[in-house]
């Protein structure tokens, strides 16, 4: 029996010929895959970003390691001559930026002994493209443009031919609207997952929230505040046995489609697509000024907005939107053209009522 030769990183020696590039280059790529798997990324996003360094690799005139931050710039621009959206150019360029970190940490030293060449990061602060929250930003609509869209909505409901799909969809909007989940979340929630005895006002169980960089689904309890308990006692008590008879079942969707499941015996689970056109066809109605650009993205900005504006921190704000970073939250946070202003004012007359009473006000020692 014969031992199988294995090449040892740790002593270095030329890579002699193409084979001895692509095996290497597969390697790297392949650890990277491995390292991303340990780390809790999803399968779903490890092929993805195999997917973006192999198509970078492609338009290389050499191996990944020698790339430069003009070969980055060449991928990028071909990227955007070929009709790429920018929110699908940044993820790339965030994908190799990423791959490129772990080649400099781990490989450094491999790549310039067995290659004799020192690993750059290619994608730099230059031809990185912005962010998507940066290109896009989300104002919301003003208290007044929202009062006025859900009081016509719900006055609306009485009169409406298709009651049942009409209600759900003022329901999902109005949960975007006060909570702000996202709508998978909101798609995605069983009748199990209103919890009333939970907390002062109940709480809601978004058991699919969104994990951060492709990991999986992030959980969280999130409390019925903004007048959430009293829409969501209204939707079980009046509405939702109305669909059928699985009202009863906690595994039942909490906002089900018109049609039955062929093998369960309950509703099947309605598709985002039909809660956004809901809100789509009231925009167009209520609130015409708005069309087009009213989404139930918007709404979660809009809710954040409104709660900071009414007094809640940031640090609240993150654990009820279910963000990773406190950063995020405040690329939701619009407020309004006074509110420096207002916030200057408040802070003399509190500065103001300390120096009168020589005590601190009852808010502060709240």
């Amino acid at each position: 029996m014969t031992l199988a030769v294995v090449r040892n990183l740790g002593s270095a020696r030329a890579l002699r010929s193409g084979e001895d590039v692509e095996v290497f280059q597969q390697e790297i790529v392949d650890q990277y895959a491995l390292a991303m798997g340990s780390s809790g990324l999803t399968d779903a996003y490890v092929a993805a970003t195999r997917r973006v360094v192999f198509e970078f690799a492609r338009s290389l005139p050499g191996p990944l390691w020698t790339a430069t931050c003009a070969d980055a710039d060449r991928f990028l621009v071909d990227q955007r001559r070929a009709g790429r959206a920018s929110t699908t150019r940044a993820s790339k360029a965030v994908m190799l930026a990423q791959f490129f970190e772990f080649v400099i940490s781990r490989y450094q030293g491999d790549i310039a002994a067995l290659w004799g060449h020192v690993v750059e990061q290619p994608i730099d602060e230059f031809n990185k493209p912005p962010s998507f929250t940066l290109t896009r930003v989300r104002v919301p609509p003003s208290d007044e443009d929202v009062e006025a869209l859900f009081a016509d909505w719900r006055a609306a409901l009485d009169d409406v031919r298709k009651y049942l799909p009409a209600a759900r969809d003022y329901f999902a909007a109005s949960l975007w609207r006060r909570l702000g989940l996202r709508i998978n979340e909101t798609v995605m929630l069983d009748i199990r997952d209103w919890r009333p005895d939970l907390g002062g006002l109940g709480k809601l169980h978004v058991r699919h929230g969104k994990g951060a960089r492709g990991r999986g689904p992030k959980a969280r309890l999130v409390p019925a505040i903004n007048g959430a308990d009293e829409l969501i006692d209204w939707w079980l008590a009046e509405v939702r046995h109305q669909f059928g008879e699985d009202f009863a079942d906690p595994d039942a969707p909490m906002l089900p489609s018109e049609r039955h499941d062929p093998v369960l015996p309950r509703c099947r689970r309605v598709g985002p697509e039909a809660l956004r056109q809901g809100l789509v066809r009231q925009t167009a109605r209520a609130l015409p000024g708005w069309k087009g650009r009213l989404t139930p993205h918007v709404l979660r900005h809009y809710c954040a907005s409104s709660l900071y504006g009414a007094g809640m921190d940031l640090k609240a704000l993150q654990e009820l939107l279910g963000h990773q970073w406190l950063s995020t939250t405040t690329g939701y946070i619009h407020v309004r053209s006074d509110y420096v202003e207002q916030a200057w004012r408040c802070s003399n007359e509190r500065v103001a009522a300390r120096l009168d009473t020589g005590a601190p006000t009852a808010a502060e020692e709240a």
